[in-house]
């Protein structure tokens, strides 16, 4: 079912307009999106949105399932504290992409900005993912608690953002190709990818392509470095005395 939208620009009435729609839809289309806010908010199992255009801040926030694709750009926090559910990109994401994100998937077929995963954490099953086709800027897991990011840098380029895994205290980051190591923050420990990472990393790249259209060959002829922590509480010193 498809909802055309040309005039309603504030996101206020644009979200009710979305939340009136899946009262009766499973699957809500809406055209000519254009910065609006909060879009998908909270939204649970069982629901779809095709958003064409380019989505505001927090795309997604507090998401709590069902599936969300954009055709074209989105911008900053998508995801943000996420607990189910999937966001699909077709095309680049802003910054903080992923934030304090608690379970789910987010997927960007081209790049992203700075801060991507930060504060993501997981607990037992609930093991969130994000998967960037292109690369991403400074400051790629910052504090990250848990989850997987997945860079594949299909745009040619050797990952150049600066202060990788600043902070980090759990999860993995897996980054595609060559990875300069003074990138990446102290007290980490940089690894190549082992057979366990190998099956996780071969599941996300088989969803990328699927969604996307690529090789998962080429994809997958490359090698792969696995980025985590060597310390839970990498700054304990700096809050208490020994």
């Amino acid at each position: 079912m498809k909802e055309q939208e040309t005039k309603v620009y504030d996101f206020k009435a644009y979200n009710e307009k979305i939340r009136e729609g899946l009262k009766t839809k499973s699957t809500l289309t809406m055209e000519d999106v254009c910065g609006q806010r909060y879009i998908g908010s909270a939204m649970k199992a069982g629901k779809k949105l095709v958003l064409h255009g380019v989505p505001g801040n927090d795309l997604g926030c507090y998401m709590d399932g069902g599936e969300i694709e954009v055709v074209g750009n989105a911008q900053d926090a998508i995801g943000n504290t996420m607990n189910d559910g999937k966001i699909v990109v077709h095309g680049h994401a802003g910054d903080t992409t992923g934030y304090a994100m608690r379970g789910g998937q987010i997927i960007i077929r081209d790049n992203a900005g700075c801060r991507i995963g930060i504060h993501m954490k997981e607990y037992m099953d609930k093991i969130p993912e994000i998967v960037i086709g292109g690369h991403t800027g400074d400051f790629l897991g910052e504090y990250m608690a848990g989850g997987t990011v997945l860079v594949l840098g299909l745009d040619g380029a050797e990952h150049s953002g600066r202060f990788l895994g600043t902070g980090m205290h759990g999860g993995k980051i897996f980054i595609r190709g060559k990875l300069d190591k003074s990138l990446v923050a102290n007290k980490l420990e940089i690894v190549p990818a082992d057979e366990a990472d190998m099956k996780v990393i071969t599941r996300l790249v088989k969803q990328y392509c699927k969604l996307f259209g690529c090789n998962e060959k080429d994809i997958m002829d490359a090698p792969f470095t696995k980025i985590y922590a060597l310390d839970k509480r990498p700054y304990g010193n700096m809050y208490i005395g020994h």
